[in-house]
């Protein structure tokens, strides 16, 4: 549920201003929020004012010094494979003949040229709209155990399980249809206003608008007016941002919170073709890597290796990779047998870091997850996942995959790093409202409010959510990786939580609470911001452990 960025809470926002607005019409007045500088994660604390990575005091660090290029996994939504930011940085498979309907390199995958689709089907079908993992659970089991009780079950273990996939799936399905009952008012109000505004700007229905043009937009008229007002209060929340983008959005959530109330459930097994809880092949999907959904994994991969100082879009954090797109989570939960199996393709593949930004709260198959984990780290590949957007504990209340593994053999892998979301100031609202946190769970912090990237058919996003935070900490480990080859991906995992210094002393609103202050300390294993100057001074005094 968490492979989104952190939108609800901007919508909810937004719609609040908007009913508050259309409650006082006449007086309306709007607050101008002036938004952090588009690259503040990049930036330095000491030298700009914002609590970013010292992106550019590595790079002078890194003057004359030689790269080795590392190829990067993004486990995403896809990716726009023609972005022009991203396109020259694609990983390309070398065995591979493109279109010739031909296994070239005989791994089971026909023309994987860029990457993979685990969501694909026959006749470049994708099942990209999905239900959550409670909802999909809680249809296999409820008529086994909706009468039982815990007396009258035979199989406990199964019988425990049950009860918590009842409970989230409650959960679940009184959010969502208290989501449906925020957001559609919102969607009509904005649909209404936003064709109000394109025709008094002269613009086509298929058309959009931006703020900016929202200025050119002078009229008397009282409708136009409250119509323009309306937009400048979303703007202000999505800055950068454009109506058909904001309406594609608000659609997507809403189209997820519905898949949760009447989920198909015959979607995967129509399209993909396959069974989810069969692991024995491996070799499904299509290499369609590019869907409409592919907006969160074109961001993700611009935000990790976007071509630097090209003049366009945004500059990535490494500066020598090689982005290999595969696609296996979709609007709504992603299926274990989908991570597990994108996680093995990227190493067989040749990625040294894999990012993750994607989460849930059941995993009926966290076995085969757990396998894969391994298997990444027994082949040197460092795991970079998002913490989850919940704002919860997650030593208390776990999210998935994690290192915590089903069997007991371990639980804080070497070549596992989890990561929360911060914001740029040195303040209360320092640790992200909406990110998860643990002492033992979540290892790091990273920029990951008003964070702006690439996204897919040339346009850019500012967004919040771990999501975010996750790609800017896997950049940092390749950028590590390049200059520094022969560190291991547990040597990466280290120089990369050593360089988040603690904040000592540094009192913030505890994630989810409008008043509780904790020390930030407290929010994560090292208390601190990764940072890709300091990583790197610390991965440059470090003997590496590969030959």
């Amino acid at each position: 549920m968490n492979n989104l960025f952190n939108k609800v809470p901007c919508f909810a926002l937004a719609g609040a201003l908007l009913l508050s607005f259309a409650a006082n019409a006449q007086n309306a007045a709007i607050t101008v929020v002036n938004p952090p500088p588009k690259n503040w994660h990049q930036l330095d604390y000491k030298t700009d004012g914002y609590y970013g990575i010292s992106l550019k005091q590595a790079y002078q660090f890194l003057q004359g010094k030689k790269s080795k290029t590392v190829i990067v996994a993004t486990i995403d939504s896809g990716c726009d494979t023609a972005q022009t930011d991203l396109k020259s940085v694609l990983w390309t498979n070398p065995k591979e003949i493109p279109g010739n309907g031909i296994d070239d390199d005989h791994d089971g995958y026909v023309d994987n040229v860029h990457g993979w689709n685990f969501l694909g089907g026959p006749n470049n079908k994708c099942d990209y709209n999905e239900t959550t993992e409670e909802i999909r659970e809680y249809a296999k089991l409820k008529d086994k155990y909706l009468t039982l009780t815990a007396a009258t079950a035979t199989n406990k273990k199964e019988f425990a399980y049950w009860q918590k996939v009842q409970a989230v799936h409650d959960s679940t399905v009184a959010k969502s249809a208290e989501e449906i009952k925020q957001l559609t008012p919102m969607m009509n109000a904005l649909e209404v206003t936003s064709a109000v505004v394109k025709r008094n700007l002269n613009i086509s229905a298929n058309g959009s608008f931006n703020e900016a043009d929202l200025d050119k937009l002078q009229t008397a008229n009282d409708t136009v007016a409250q119509s323009k007002n309306i937009w400048s209060m979303i703007f202000q929340q999505e800055p950068g941002s454009n109506s058909s983008k904001i309406l594609s959005e608000l659609t997507e959530e809403l189209t997820k919170d519905n898949n949760d109330i009447n989920p198909d459930l015959d979607a995967r097994k129509n399209i993909v073709g396959d069974n989810p809880d069969d692991n024995t092949n491996p070799h499904y999907g299509n290499n369609n890597v590019k869907w409409e959904d592919a907006s969160h994994g074109t961001g993700v991969a611009g935000l990790i290796g976007a071509v630097r100082g090209n003049g366009y879009g945004i500059d990535g954090v490494a500066d020598n990779v090689r982005i290999m797109p595969i696609k296996a989570v979709p609007n709504g939960d992603e299926y274990d047998k989908d991570i597990a199996n994108a996680i093995r393709y990227a190493v067989d593949h040749g990625a040294r870091v894999i990012n993750m930004s994607f989460g849930k709260k059941i995993s009926p198959h966290k076995d085969w997850v757990d396998a894969a984990f391994k298997y990444a780290a027994a082949k040197n590949v460092l795991l970079v996942q998002a913490a989850g957007n919940d704002n919860q504990n997650v030593d208390l209340k776990p999210e998935y995959p994690n290192d915590t593994f089903a069997d007991g053999s371990g639980s804080d892998a070497a070549n596992v790093i989890c990561v929360g979301a911060s914001a740029g100031k040195l303040d209360r609202d320092m640790a992200s409202s909406f990110s998860n946190y643990g002492k033992k769970g979540v290892d790091v912090f990273a920029p990951g409010v008003k964070v702006t990237s690439i996204d897919k058919d040339a346009e850019f996003n500012t967004a919040d959510g771990t999501s975010f935070a996750s790609p800017i900490t896997a950049g940092i480990a390749a950028l590590v990786m390049e200059y520094y080859p022969k560190l291991s991906a547990r040597q990466v995992k280290q120089v990369i939580l050593q360089s988040a210094k603690p904040l000592v002393g540094v009192k913030v609103l505890l994630p989810g609470s409008a008043d509780k202050m904790v020390d930030f300390t407290s929010l994560s294993k090292t208390g601190g911001i990764v940072n890709a100057y300091q990583a790197l001074l610390i991965a440059s005094k470090m003997k590496g452990e590969l030959k």
